[in-house]
């Protein structure tokens, strides 16, 4: 398939930002801009393959590192959180893949919003934090998000053809990560290790601890109630195991239907880049007979209590889930790097919800300070375990 699309992306170094760029050059994508965290030599790779105007290193850092690397080209090099912005606002191009990890994509979502830029979403931390700003934003700039979360797309895709208003309830799947079915005392001593080896899927270290927790499912509960217009008690969480039914939608005559495929991210990102055209993807094809059957269980959330947390600040609203997410991500760069236990991460997230008084995320500021509070609350935390 040939396609005339240009893209801009954030995040170019990590899993879904590689995997977008292996769809892009299959299918011809111009791809006009591309930031990373830190990763220089990757970063100056890819921009000499695509061909790219600008770039952007956000580890500030490394801006001279990579001014070095690509010496002598015609590339715009930038850095730092406004680098990120000026990618966002790239004119000439149809989306920007935002693909980065953490809070740090919020900002880049309104400035690509405000120019009018469709956006692939693969940042759930936008919509977690600052969901209700984020959609009444694009709504009034007519711009339009396509997920690029498995799940999202899934339901996104089983929409399509439907009225969203004859939607009576989302089932939300999950793989349930490596500890499904464990009890907290069996999860008092997991190590780093055993948190990053995930049975389905191939990811990025924070990411995967996340599914570990059963975060990931949380976080992915509030951005689905954000995308879709729904309520927590339109959205079911259903523990599946094969990874292969990706999400489903039950409307009002209670059909449901699914969308299904091998656990390969590369069909959800295509799709989000070439919506509404179809094509076919560089992964794999789907064989039922070889799964053999395919299980459904419910989840375990007096275990898994980041899951829980979740889903009350989905109930509670307003900057609470900008509160959860921002704990979140500071408990598990602490356990990532030794400071606290596996079941330290739910603990600390728990806390995080009535760390402060509630208030509405009407706009970037309020929901930045909310998020920087949280943060300092956990940090302080930490430091008194």
């Amino acid at each position: 398939m040939q396609t005339n699309q240009t893209i801009t992306i954030i995040g170019s170094t990590g899993s879904i930002g590689t995997q977008a760029l292996e769809v892009a050059q299959k299918h011809n994508i111009r791809v006009k801009g591309l930031a990373a965290n830190s990763n220089v030599s990757l970063l100056a790779e890819q921009a000499l393959k695509f061909d790219a105007d600008t770039v952007c290193i956000f580890d500030e850092s490394k801006l001279a590192a990579l001014k070095t690397a690509l010496a002598g080209k015609n590339i715009n090099v930038l850095s730092g959180m406004a680098g990120l912005k000026t990618i966002a606002r790239m004119n000439g191009v149809d989306k920007m893949l935002n693909s980065v990890v953490g809070m740090v994509g919020l900002e880049p979502t309104v400035a690509a919003i405000e120019n009018g830029t469709d956006i692939a979403l693969a940042n759930k931390e936008t919509l977690v934090a600052g969901g209700e700003l984020v959609m009444r934003l694009a709504a009034e700039k007519n711009v339009n998000i396509y997920p690029v979360d498995s799940e999202h797309s899934a339901i996104f895709q089983c929409l399509q053809g439907n009225k969203p208003s004859q939607m009576t309830k989302i089932i939300l799947t999950a793989s349930g990560g490596p500890f499904f079915g464990k009890t907290k005392s069996e999860l008092a001593n997991v190590t780093v290790e055993q948190a990053l080896n995930h049975p389905n899927w191939s990811m990025g270290n924070k990411i995967t601890v996340d599914s570990s927790t059963l975060m990931n499912k949380g976080l992915e509960f509030i951005e689905a109630m954000r995308l879709f217009s729904a309520s927590p008690d339109d959205i079911e969480i259903v523990v599946h195991r094969q990874s292969v039914v990706h999400s489903a939608v039950e409307f009002a005559d209670y059909s449901v239907i699914a969308q299904m495929g091998v656990p390969d991210m590369k069909i959800p990102i295509q799709y989000a880049l070439l919506y509404p055209d179809r094509a076919e993807c560089p992964t794999g094809r789907l064989s039922l007979t070889d799964y053999g059957k395919l299980t459904f269980e419910k989840p375990d959330l007096d275990t898994f209590d980041c899951l829980s947390a979740c889903i009350k600040a989905a109930r509670l609203g307003g900057i609470v889930p900008a509160c959860v997410n921002a704990a979140n991500e500071v408990a598990v760069a602490a356990f990532l790097g030794g400071k606290i236990s596996f079941l330290q991460i739910g603990e600390l997230v728990t806390r995080a919800l009535t760390c402060m008084e509630n208030t509405p995320a009407d706009s970037l500021d309020k929901i930045l300070a909310a998020d920087r509070f949280a943060r300092e609350f956990i940090e302080k935390q930490i430091k008194a375990l």
